[in-house]
């Protein structure tokens, strides 16, 4: 354990030298435990020289905006709003499987823009050791346009983030994993502000009635709502008084049939239709 524990301290102080050494940077900033996390550090390592970007749009629940706007206004962090427009995009809203690209492309020339304004070195985003192992478009953009990867350039993945998250106390440490809700769609079904309407305030429901980590995924133009649920949701659905409120408010929702993912809740379950 001790060793563990060194181990993680040693890569907490090579990514806050390393930050420390930008001088000022803009951190590409969700509210998720990656981006919090990276956004605490480099607050941390360079005070004002930090600030936090975040990319609003239908494709990103107004839950998971004001988490973001209410992390960086506790600890006095500047924080902009900027509209990533990524439904405009042809190549986005088609939903190829190379969606993520554009999105993450267009999202972080945004970003670049204001940093460029405000006088700020260099532009960051918060992908993890993790995600050089997973199909992730997104990182070919930060790439091709010299976007820092501070927490890859650490080795450091998920669970040490999480780990040293909880360390420092941040409330994020243990958040479930949140994906774009564009990502609810299947490879080549188009994105739809009325979809991504419909996905997240189907999520909403379900979070509101206390499950944790869900997903539910847009099938066959939306007339068959995908549920994925941890462990402990899967459980929860054996009371029959709330699958039938579930069923209902999907139907509202407008949702013909809905099913439940027997595997449960695993990130990028969409990925597996790019193997067939």
């Amino acid at each position: 354990m001790d060793a563990t524990l060194n181990a993680l301290g040693e890569k907490r102080k090579i990514l806050t030298e390393y930050l420390r050494g930008l001088g000022s940077v803009a951190v590409a900033f969700s509210g998720g435990t990656d981006s919090a996390f990276l956004l605490q550090t480099a607050h941390e390592a360079l005070g004002d020289g930090v600030m936090a970007v975040t990319g609003c749009s239908p494709s990103f629940p107004q839950r998971e905006l004001r988490a973001a706007q209410e992390f960086a206004r506790t600890r006095g962090i500047r924080h902009y709003l900027v509209d990533s427009e990524e439904l405009a995009l042809e190549n986005f809203a088609q939903n190829p499987p190379d969606r993520c690209y554009w999105c993450k492309k267009q999202l972080l020339g945004k970003i670049m823009a204001l940093a460029a304004q405000t006088g700020t070195s260099r532009v960051a985003e918060a992908s993890n050791l993790d995600d050089e192992n997973d199909y992730r478009p997104g990182l070919k953009a930060v790439a091709e346009m010299g976007v820092l990867s501070p927490l890859r350039l650490a080795r450091l993945g998920k669970a040490e983030i999480r780990a040293l998250s909880k360390e420092m106390g941040l409330p994020t440490w243990n958040k479930p994993a949140f994906a774009c809700l564009a990502s609810r769609f299947p490879y080549g079904e188009r994105i739809s502000p009325e979809g991504l309407a419909r996905v997240d305030a189907a999520e909403q429901f379900l979070l509101d009635q206390g499950f944790e980590q869900v997903r539910v995924r847009f099938h066959e133009q939306g007339r068959l709502a995908r549920l994925e649920l941890d462990e402990h949701g899967l459980d929860r659905l054996a009371d029959a008084d709330l699958r039938r409120r579930v069923d209902q408010r999907l139907r509202e929702l407008g949702f013909t049939y809905s099913a439940v993912d027997l595997r449960g809740y695993f990130p990028g379950s969409l990925n597996a239709l790019l193997e067939e």
